[in-house]
C-alpha cells in the first residue's frame, strides 16, 4: 500500500502525519509506503517547520529527513490513497484528478471537519499532533482490514 498525506505547504501537518502513519506502520511490520505533499510551492526541498518537528521529536518520532515536495498528477499514479488535511486542499488535488480513478483515490484525512493549520498558531501544534496521532491509528485499523 502507497499512502500520500496533503496539506498547503507540506511543511506542517501532512509532514506530522506522514511521520506518525510511518512510525505505525513501522511497529506493525507493514511494507507500506507513506509519504507527503504540499498544494503550494513555498518550500519546495525544506524540512518540515521546526515546530512540526520539535512536537514529533517530543512524542518519540523523527521527521527531519523529509523534504517538502509539490503535489503532482503524476502521484494519481505512484500512490493508492491520498489522504488531504483539508477542504481547500481537497479541492486543490481533486482539481488536478484526470479522471473518476484518481478522484476516488482522494479523501479527506479527517472523518468529519479538517485539521486546522498551525503555521501561524504555534499554540495549536500539540492538539493537531493529538487529531493526527489518534486518526492515524483508526486509519490503520482500517486500512488493514481493506486489505
Amino acid at each position: 500500500m502507497k499512502i500520500l498525506m496533503v496539506c498547503l505547504g507540506n511543511i506542517c501537518r501532512s509532514p506530522l502525519a506522514h511521520g506518525v502513519f510511518t512510525n505505525l506502520v513501522e511497529k506493525e511490520g507493514l511494507d507500506w509506503t507513506i509519504d507527503s505533499a504540499g498544494t503550494g510551492d513555498w518550500h519546495v526541498g525544506e524540512q518540515p517547520d521546526r515546530r512540526s518537528v520539535a512536537i514529533a521529536k517530543k512524542h518519540g518520532i523523527d521527521i527531519t529527513a523529509q523534504k517538502a515536495q509539490l503535489f503532482q498528477t503524476s502521484f494519481f499514479d505512484d500512490y493508492d490513497r491520498i489522504f488531504v488535511m483539508d477542504e481547500n486542499n481537497y479541492d486543490d488535488v481533486i482539481a488536478l484528478a484526470r479522471n473518476d480513478e484518481d478522484q476516488e483515490k482522494v479523501s479527506k484525512f479527517l472523518l468529519e471537519g479538517d485539521v486546522p493549520d498551525p503555521y501561524f498558531d504555534a499554540s495549536q501544534f500539540e492538539a493537531v499532533y493529538q487529531m493526527i496521532e489518534n486518526r492515524c491509528e483508526e486509519l490503520l485499523r482500517d486500512l488493514k482490514s481493506e486489505n
